[in-house]
Formats: structure tokens, sequence, C-alpha cells
């Protein structure tokens, strides 16, 4: 019979409970399992985790997140399959558990240009982060497009692409490279931006409908369309991705200057790394 370590009592417990923005929708079979409360344990992080989070290789590629939320909040069993409508709640739910709802931001006030520090309560954004209406189809060129969000692998996959993409780009600007090869890889890395953005919006479509009989679902088909779509319609689901997302977004905070007592508004940013940077 195994010992039972003695200390087993004094390891982290949940520190919260929270309510997901989907609601636990969209999250495929088995990748989370949601209690009869509906509310979601949350623990705080553990020394590993602070580390994970500082890593840049596991941020760029997702993995630190990912491991960080599949460790703080144990009923969530596949945290790549996160739909991204619950990405930034479970971090804010998981730096409430760690340090506590009140985080100071620093902005500099537009009206002044003075430095101000803000204190903020994370509690009250994260009640604020509501899951926008997927159910609005979208009617273009005789056609009902219907989005759905997208896993965690998704987001981050698109990230590390225009990153990687902004990265060339830049290593482009210097005036030794021949300026033949400095035009062919600017093509290719704004091919590779179009290929990605496309990816990304086909994987943001539940459907698109042709007729009350005719609904495709497919993948491969969404994207084949999206592909040879003309520009307008690819424009008209992507402003309305934008619209989605900025429905989703933890909402920004009205402050006032300390020197000109002039109001502005602050975002709440989400560098991670710098989010969680109190435990550093």
């Amino acid at each position: 019979m195994d010992k039972v370590n003695p200390l087993h009592k004094f390891f982290r417990q949940a520190a919260i409970h929270m309510e997901l923005p989907s609601g636990g929708r969209f999250w495929p079979q088995g990748s989370i399992d949601i209690p009869v409360t509906g509310q979601i344990p949350v623990m705080p992080m553990t020394a590993r985790d602070e580390i994970t989070l500082r890593t840049p290789d596991a941020l760029m590629n997702g993995s630190g997140i990912v491991e960080v939320i599949q460790s703080c909040c144990p009923s969530i069993k596949d945290a790549w399959a996160t739909p991204n409508v619950d990405v930034d709640a479970l971090l804010i739910g998981i730096r409430i558990a760690t340090y506590g709802p009140n985080m100071d931001i620093d902005s500099k006030c537009p009206h002044c240009a003075a430095e101000n520090r803000h204190g903020v309560d994370l509690g009250t954004v994260l009640g604020s982060i509501q899951c926008p209406d997927y159910n609005h189809l979208i009617a273009v060129s005789n056609l009902q497009i219907k989005l759905k969000p997208v896993p965690f692998f998704g987001i981050n996959r698109e990230n590390t692409v225009s990153f990687q993409e902004q990265k060339l780009l830049q290593a482009l600007e210097k005036p030794d490279i021949d300026p033949q090869l400095r035009a062919q890889e600017i093509q290719n890395s704004m091919t590779r931006i179009v290929d990605a953005n496309i990816e990304m919006t086909a994987k943001a479509t539940d459907y698109i409908e042709i007729d009350a009989n005719t609904r495709v679902s497919e993948y491969d088909f969404i994207h084949e369309f999206y592909t040879n779509a003309a520009a307008d319609i690819l424009r008209a689901v992507q402003l309305r991705l934008t619209e989605i997302n900025a429905q989703g977004a933890p909402k920004p905070s009205s402050v006032q200057c300390s020197e000109c007592t002039k109001g502005y508004i602050i975002p709440l940013e989400f560098d991670y790394a710098n989010f969680f940077v109190k435990g550093f």
C-alpha cells in the first residue's frame, strides 16, 4: 500500500469557480468535464507554471498556455481544443486564482501624455466577457454563412505565422539584400499570410447554406470556396469575425488621468508574459 504524503492536504486547492463564456458549448466531446454546477474550478499556478510562462518558445508555439490552463483547470482535458471565446476568460480566472482580483495597468494619458497607473478589478472584467452571437448569419452572394469559434490551436497557428512573417519582412529591410530576392520573398510572405487567413476563416465557418436543401459543412469544400471566391465575400466574413472577436473580448476600463483629470479608456492587453508578470 502506497504511503500517503502527509503534506497532501496542503497542496493547492481551487481558489475560484467560474462559468465559461461559452457555457461549455463548442468544446469537442471529451475535451472538458463541466460540473453539474456549470462552474469549473480554477487553481493557482505552481512555480513550474510561472516558469513556463517565461519561456518564449513555449509561448510562441502555444504549448506553454495549454500546459498552464490544464495545470490550473483540472476540468479541462485538452486545452488545445479551447474555443477562442473562452481563452481570455480562463487566463483572467487563472490570474485571479493566483494573485487575486486586483491588477495595476500603466498607461499614458492621450490628453496630456502623463504616465498613470490604475488598478483594475479583474473580477469585473471577467464578468463582462460574453459569448458572441454565432447565430447571426452572413448573407452574401445568395449564400447564408454561419460562423463558429476557432479552437486555440487555430488561433495560435495564425499568430505564429503572422509573427514569423513580420520577422521575415524586418530582415528583408536590410540594405544588403538583393532587390530581386527581396521582392520574391515579400511576395512569398504575402502569399503565406493570405493562405493563413483563408485557413482561419474556413475553420471559423460552421456551414455555408446554398438553399433550404443544401448546406455545406465540410472543411475542405469551405476552404476551397474561400480560396476561389470573390474578394468581397471573404472580406464580409472576416469583417463579421472582427465584430465577433470584439464582442467576446474583455471590455476596456474607463479611467481618469491623475494630472489633467480627463477621462480615457485603457484596454486589457493580453501579452501573456506581461499579464502574469507579478509572480516572477
